[in-house]
């Protein structure tokens, strides 16, 4: 199973009249990554509107206390959960894009490297795709920026192969925000099957031919 590795950042208070123990630290990051990993999966069940604080740590086992100790606002603890879980996705589609191979080859191992996480762990992609589309106008430029990410991820491998000749003239840019809508779609309808493993299997052959085509790969569909 995929696990998020959440960035941990304990900050002590200079007026302690102790020294934290290695032990009493790693009691507080566990809560920590406790109310953020419960956090994905509440935030992607009922959206952000829904979703309480109260729900949050009852799911992570801890006290309300201990929330408000980490976090100010369930606004403060949506937008670092989404830059964590985007930048997560994010390492794993570029690491499969940057692949060796040829385009064929980088596009398939990013198409899989999205699906799996999405078979993996749905929470997250639900929260990246769904959970805080439209309910947070803070999370508007972040969002874009992830979205950009995502395009720049694709847009380079595809200008390798368009000065390799591996694909037809065109506007790369274009064809790489193409790739990120056309794997999106994708992937939430794989989330929304009954059986997810069997709907990523009937789709991903599909879906990487109808990419090659799309971006006029000059090679062999199957290989």
């Amino acid at each position: 199973m995929v696990t998020i590795a959440f960035n941990v950042k304990i900050i002590e208070v200079d007026k302690m009249p102790y020294r934290s123990t290695e032990k009493t630290r790693q009691k507080k990051d566990a809560k920590r990554t406790a109310m953020m990993q419960a956090a994905v999966q509440i935030f992607a069940q009922k959206g952000y509107q829904a979703a309480t604080v109260r729900d949050i740590v009852k799911a992570a086992g801890v006290s309300i206390g201990t929330f408000y100790f980490y976090f100010p606002d369930k606004e403060t603890l949506f937008i670092h959960l989404y830059e964590e879980t985007a930048d997560f996705l994010l390492k794993a589609m570029l690491q499969g894009v940057r692949t060796t191979g040829d385009m064929r080859h980088k596009l398939i191992a990013g198409v899989e490297a999205y699906i799996n996480i999405g078979l993996f762990e749905p929470a997250v992609v639900q929260l990246l795709l769904v959970g805080g589309v439209g309910a947070l106008p803070a999370l508007a430029a972040r969002r874009s920026q992830f979205r950009e990410s995502l395009v720049r991820g694709w847009q380079r491998p595809l200008d390798e192969a368009l000065a390799a000749g591996e694909i037809v003239a065109q506007d790369t840019r274009y064809t790489a925000e193409a790739i990120v809508g056309a794997v999106d779609e994708v992937v939430l309808n794989i989330l929304a099957a009954e059986d997810m493993e069997i709907a990523a299997e009937a789709s991903l052959d599909g879906l990487i031919t109808f990419l090659l085509r799309g971006i006029g790969w000059q090679g062999e569909l199957k290989g």
